[in-house]
């Protein structure tokens, strides 16, 4: 029984060395994930005013800059892992707005441009901004040079 645990022990601490990977492999998900809707949304941004006037969200140009210019800060934030909390929130935001105003109605599946993917990216932002970015991020160096 003492050779299992000890075996057992051995193979949770092989597993638990691989910790700081989900945090990187989230935010570069998400970096890509922003990218492609922040580079739709720059290319013509006056038809996603337009878009978001249709839709009836508030102060549409203003609201397609906003979230282009969010979307596109996350991306750098994200990769780098700078910031990481602080522009969650934002992004958090972006996402609940995307829900409420386009996905909702189609229901939950992602094929029928419903509010799966959405969802997913709201869980793993929270994720990151109740867990933080991990130890591959400049956040984590910041905070470890303000400790010493």
């Amino acid at each position: 029984m003492q050779k299992l645990a000890k075996f057992y022990i051995t193979i949770l601490n092989a597993i638990s060395s691989l910790k700081d990977l989900p945090p990187l492999f989230m935010r570069w998900v998400l970096a890509y994930g922003f990218y492609q809707t922040a580079k739709m949304k720059w290319s013509d941004i006056n038809s996603v005013a337009d878009w978001f006037a249709s839709i009836g969200i508030a102060a549409p140009k203003f609201n397609a800059y906003l979230a282009a210019g969010t979307e596109s800060v996350g991306v750098a934030l994200l990769i780098l892992g700078l910031a990481t909390r602080f522009i969650s929130i934002p992004l958090i935001i972006t996402m609940i707005v995307a829900i409420k105003t386009v996905h909702w109605a189609n229901g939950f599946d992602a094929g029928d441009n419903g509010f799966e993917i959405p969802l997913y990216y709201l869980i793993m932002l929270f994720a990151l901004l109740a867990n933080g970015p991990g130890r591959i991020s400049i956040d984590y160096f910041i905070k470890k040079k303000a400790e010493e």
